[in-house]
């Protein structure tokens, strides 16, 4: 079996909309991931802060890396977020992604997204259905 890492790695090379965000990989494990990203000025919205599905797209990348570390394809089924806090223009954002429930078929993870200073930005819980399918 691939290692979580082997297995972010061919996950994130396929990943066209990932790399235009500019995720970068911080450290990744089976059931946990962390994340990073510039905020770009194209990617806020009329307010001038970060539109919602910025840090959305980021935790929801920590998840599936989170997730699919265990080797089996994990796809998500129900996702929500909350936003805590606005994010401006070149604030560097975290995603840490962690398995709250691991069955055989589904896993339920939390994703916290944060700045710098650790201030919480937004909350994300998701579900994946864990298919038979293997990496």
């Amino acid at each position: 079996m691939k290692s979580p890492q082997a297995i972010v790695e061919q996950m994130y090379a396929g990943d066209a909309f990932s790399k235009w965000l500019g995720i970068e990989v911080l450290s990744n494990e089976a059931g946990c991931c962390r994340l990073t990203m510039t905020v770009r000025k194209e990617m806020c919205n009329g307010f001038g802060i970060a539109h919602g599905g910025i840090s959305y797209s980021l935790a929801d990348s920590a998840l599936a890396f989170a997730a699919n570390g265990f080797g089996k394809h994990a796809l998500s089924i129900e996702t929500g977020i909350s936003h805590h806090q606005p994010i401006a223009a070149k604030t560097e954002i975290f995603a840490e992604a962690t398995a709250i429930k691991e069955g055989r078929t589904l896993g339920v993870y939390q994703v916290l997204v944060t700045n710098k200073k650790g201030d919480l930005l937004a909350s994300f819980k998701g579900t994946v259905l864990r298919k038979e399918n293997t990496w």
